[in-house]
């Protein structure tokens, strides 16, 4: 085809959609059922008009083929595991009893059954169900929802395309079954995979798909040559299927960098990827391998993680060089839309010169729809749309809300000095003991408690003006109240206020800092039914005033027992907002950094003895490829350590993380210099205690014993099970007892049993270690 010809069939897609409904109807029906208030009828009627509504819209847009097969109950990669049969032994009866009531046993676990490992969807604050898999693992094809959701697309009158997680991302996602050796590699169930896989194309074939879509995001991280070559032989035996829908191998996140040849060699019909951030590198890629000569390929030019608005005029640039790389040139985001909010336009309380820098799902759509016009077409048709939009990326890069000469001037004059501690870890930790006087194995939560109905109301009644400020407090001071004295009664060593005051750990802090702007429903899927609203980091960051300050004492006033001070870090800070794009990260984290140390101390001084600086999110946003690693890693660190480091040898300072790999940033972690971690080990069964151990890491770890995110009550059987594990790997005057994560999704009746499990195993562990 011509480059004429291919500019003249450019259409418009997206790889996937937010899935939660523009008032969240998702998260109220499926909590409604678990509730037992909603039935599986009832659920399934709401999900259906779900996608009936946004595949209407996304037609309506201009968007020309309409993903299918996206949505989930709870998460696309579990969806996957039962598609392809992968039902972990353990769950198996609850599957075969009721699959409805089945498939969220391996999502939240139940009392009985523990939940499949829960970890963040590469550098995203999504979380996916880790497969399980082992050299026994029998997979059968179960193509039925796959199935259903193409024929109600179909159905409606519109193009759509299912979109699968492909095999080799699948099998690199997994990890061993806990019953299985732990060297196990996944990988080697390829061959028995692929004809699974090939039966549920041939059904969607038959269903009425002209397109499927299978995503190998896997590959755009580093990959052996082992994994290249498994890679190839699972698309010539796809390619190769003679009863199979065209197939559209996607990835996104990064750049294919050795991956691209190998997919582009392969008999598949199409290829999708990105073309931002450092995934533009895909562009030189793609003209070293000689292009995708009679291939589909869909260009990923609009950024699908952030919120800004797409320069149309570097879009057309980069869309104008692939004309001529590929037989045909489709318009999509770099991923899936399911990373950033549903529409600006609903944003009421942002200035409208604001909300125009702006762009949602629906706004991407359109962004979309209006590139492809434009390739297709010629500039000329989206005159109107380039001049507007060359006066929106003008207005925001002129806006006085983007640059504080203080803070940058501040930020500027920083020094190696200013990130480090005035005594190294061994000298200091002597004095924080003298001064805490805490037991072997201290017992503390990671921050937050429930928040309950009544704090729920009492922030809504603030906003709608039926209680004023001072009233709005008085309950917020009852919760600290119930908090404080629970945690005593329970026996806790290190207490926390519980937070009862924060909406979120990310949004609490930028409302109260300069150049963060706070959306009203920017709402984003984190895991399953939990959504949050990351806020949008627009402009220099500075402290207008404290955050935190009085709550902590109002805290510590009510008992003699340590309470901790509670902050989220600078790189959490950026990695779960909608962080500018037009400056460096480092940049941004260091203004970040310089806020928070100002509450840092202010801390210290009001007399608080323990502060912690949440960074859950630092192996998060770790760069996909191990070359970007170190430069990374340089900032980030820093951030914290000029966050932390202005504090008293005698001031203890704590950071936690959770869900997330943490083997290949062990490293980094030391290089924080904090005194105490602590992070996620429930789920799966104290693996960073070894790593830590393995990697000689010296200083206090908290791997938690209670996992948050599952309904079920631990044991105190079973909590002290995992601590004895956890004493194999750290020594007694190191190890923390605590959850693994904040307790502000669970309700109290279940956190009371919890935590008071979790203290009698620490004490029964305690009296173990004091016998030896």
């Amino acid at each position: 085809m011509t480059t004429k010809s291919a500019a003249a069939a450019a259409r418009a897609t997206v790889y996937g959609y937010p899935r939660q409904g523009r008032h969240r109807e998702l998260k109220k029906a499926v909590e409604g059922y678990w509730k037992g208030r909603v039935s599986a009828e009832e659920l399934r009627d709401t999900s259906r008009e779900l996608r009936r509504a946004t595949w209407l819209q996304l037609a309506d847009t201009g968007i020309h083929e309409v993903p299918t097969g996206d949505f989930s109950y709870y998460d696309h990669v579990l969806d996957t595991s039962v598609m392809i049969g992968a039902i972990p032994a353990r769950h198996r009866a609850a599957v075969e009893a009721d699959a409805l009531d089945g498939y969220f046993a391996m999502a939240r676990g139940t009392q009985d059954v523990a939940p499949l490992e829960m970890t963040k969807w590469f550098d995203t604050n999504y979380h996916y169900l880790v497969p399980e898999l082992g050299p026994d693992t029998a997979f059968g094809a179960d193509s039925a929802k796959q199935v259903a959701e193409l024929t109600e697309a179909l159905a409606l009158g519109v193009a759509a395309r299912p979109v699968l997680v492909g095999p080799v991302t699948y099998l690199l996602l997994a990890k061993p079954a806990p019953s299985v050796a732990p060297d196990f590699e996944p990988l080697t169930l390829l061959e028995r995979l692929l004809p699974v896989y090939a039966e549920v194309l041939a059904d969607l074939r038959a269903a009425g798909a002209e397109w499927v879509q299978l995503d190998e995001p896997a590959l755009v991280q580093d990959r052996t040559p082992a994994e290249l070559a498994a890679a190839t032989r699972a698309y010539e035996t796809l390619g190769s299927l003679t009863d199979r829908p065209k197939l559209l191998v996607a990835s996104y996140f990064d750049q294919l960098g050795d991956a691209l040849p190998v997919l582009a060699k392969a008999p598949v019909d199409g290829l999708g990827l990105d073309f931002t951030g450092p995934a533009a590198a895909n562009l030189d890629g793609l003209a070293a391998v000689g292009g995708l000569p009679g291939k589909r390929l869909v260009a990923g030019v609009v950024n699908g993680r952030n919120i800004w608005i797409n320069d149309y005029e570097k879009s057309l640039a980069t869309l104008g060089t692939l004309l001529g790389l590929a037989d045909r040139v489709d318009v999509a985001a770099s991923c899936s839309l399911l990373h950033v909010p549903l529409d600006a336009t609903a944003e009421r309380d942002i200035d409208p010169q604001i909300t125009r820098w702006l762009a949602f799902a629906r706004q991407k759509s359109a962004e979309i729809v209006t590139l492809a016009r434009g390739l297709a077409q010629g500039p000329d048709i989206i005159a109107a749309e380039l001049a507007a939009n060359r006066a929106d990326l003008a207005s925001r890069a002129g806006s006085a809300l983007t640059r504080d000469p203080a803070v940058r001037a501040r930020s500027a004059a920083v020094t190696e000095a200013d990130a480090r501690r005035s005594q190294p870890y061994g000298e200091r930790t002597s004095a924080q003991r003298a001064r805490l006087g805490l037991p072997v194995l201290p017992t503390t939560t990671i921050g937050s408690f429930p928040q309950t109905a009544e704090v729920r109301t009492a922030r809504a009644d603030l906003r709608a003006g039926r209680i004023d400020t001072d009233g709005y407090e008085e309950r917020i001071r009852g919760e600290i109240r119930e908090v404080v004295a629970f945690q005593e009664k329970a026996g806790l060593d290190v207490l926390v206020h519980g937070e009862a005051e924060r909406n979120d750990m990310v949004q609490y802090f930028a409302e109260q800092l300069t150049g963060y702007l706070a959306t009203q429903h920017g709402w984003v899927q984190s895991y399953g039914t939990r959504y949050v609203r990351p806020p949008v980091l627009a402009g220099d960051i500075s402290r207008p005033h404290p955050m935190t300050v009085r709550w902590t004492e109002y805290a510590q006033s009510l008992t003699s027992r340590p309470v901790k001070g509670m902050l989220t870090g600078p790189v959490t800070m950026l990695a779960w907002s909608f962080v500018r794009d037009d400056q460096p990260l480092a940049d941004t984290a260091r203004q970040v950094a310089l806020a928070l140390r100002d509450e840092v101390n202010d801390l210290e001084r009001s007399g608080t003895s323990v502060i912690q600086v949440d960074e859950p999110a630092l192996r998060e946003t770790l760069p996909l490829r191990a070359a970007d690693h170190a430069a990374y890693l340089a900032w980030a660190t820093e951030s914290f350590r000029l966050t932390t480091a202005g504090v008293r040898p005698d001031t203890q300072i704590h950071t936690h993380m959770c869900y997330a790999e943490f083997g290949d940033i062990l490293r980094a972690i030391d290089d924080l210099d904090a005194d105490v971690i602590s992070l996620e080990a429930a789920r799966s069964h104290m693996r960073v205690a070894d790593e830590l151990a393995a990697a000689g890491y010296p200083r206090e770890v908290g791997p938690g014993v209670y996992d948050i995110h599952s309904p079920r009550v631990p044991s105190a059987e079973e909590a002290a099970a995992l601590l004895r594990k956890g004493l194999e790997a750290v020594p007694a005057d190191r190890l923390w007892v605590n959850p693994d994560c904040g307790l502000k999704t669970r309700g109290w009746a279940e956190t009371r049993r919890s935590l008071e499990n979790l203290v009698a195993a620490a004490r029964t562990v305690r009296a173990e270690t004091a016998g030896r």
